[in-house]
């Protein structure tokens, strides 16, 4: 049987730990509950990543076929004959561009929040304390019209400060919050910019209006790569800090959780 606070050593005390662990850490004043009550992030972390990849694959593409269309369509001008095959068929190759990426974001969307979840609930065993929500808005939080632009930012806040404890005596480590504030930033601009665009998309009719449309709409295909890439050193910088964190097994720094929203 292995320790069950590290997970690594035989156990030798009663209560299921190696004498290292025994003798470096009082036991948990609710029993051994040690590594058995965390799951390894870095599966689901993994995937998150190379679905975001996919992202922004899916986006450079988008861009092309942008380029593509916004070219034919600024080509037309006032033109009263046109011929209208190379436009029909760029925006042909533009809409499959728009249909991938309707079908990467929302697969990595749900990974995304498998992933957010599970590192929730590993962080309810590191310091419940440090949680201003209880482990299912992780996923709900992600769900609730207008709220949604600063629930998840609150999860993800107490995550990181729980995830953040480092040192071997319980002791706080302060780990800089900028991956996940410029994320979060960079996510909710993008979200915003392209339902504005999408809509303004939807509106244009002229040749001069799609022209101008299609640029908006690569702009925010760019700044969606942004966000995409911020949401990977995120998703990486978190996993490799629980990870780190759970070698140290659980040493809450709080007693009991607590009763109002942790400050960002």
């Amino acid at each position: 049987m292995l320790c069950t606070d590290c997970g690594a050593r035989p156990a030798a005390s009663a209560d299921g730990r190696c004498p290292v662990c025994a003798a470096n850490r009082p036991a948990h004043p609710n029993g051994p509950t040690g590594l058995r009550d965390l799951r390894s992030p870095v599966g689901l972390g993994r995937a998150a990543v190379v679905l975001l990849a996919v992202v922004i694959a899916t986006d450079v593409v988008a861009l092309a076929a942008g380029l593509n269309v916004r070219g034919e369509f600024a080509a037309l001008g006032g033109a009263a004959t046109y011929d209208a095959d190379p436009v029909t068929r760029a925006e042909a190759v533009y809409g499959i561009a728009g249909g991938l990426q309707g079908l990467v974001t929302p697969a990595t969307g749900v990974v995304f929040i498998i992933w957010f979840h599970r590192l929730r609930l590993n962080a309810e065993v590191f310091d419940a304390g440090l949680q201003p929500m209880r482990p299912g808005w992780a996923i709900g939080a992600w769900f609730v019209p207008v709220a949604n632009i600063w629930l998840p930012r609150r999860v993800a806040g107490g995550i990181w400060e729980a995830s953040a404890q480092h040192y071997g005596d319980g002791g706080r480590r302060t780990v800089s919050k900028a991956p996940l504030n410029l994320w979060w930033a960079v996510y909710i601009g993008s979200a915003a910019f392209s339902w504005v665009v999408s809509k303004n998309y939807e509106r244009a009719v002229l040749p001069g209006e799609l022209t101008d449309a299609v640029t908006l709409v690569m702009s925010a295909d760019a700044l969606d790569i942004v966000a995409a890439v911020l949401a990977i050193v995120f998703v990486r910088e978190l996993t490799r800090m629980q990870c780190e964190r759970a070698a140290l097994g659980p040493h809450p720094l709080s007693a009991a959780p607590s009763a109002g929203p942790v400050p960002d």
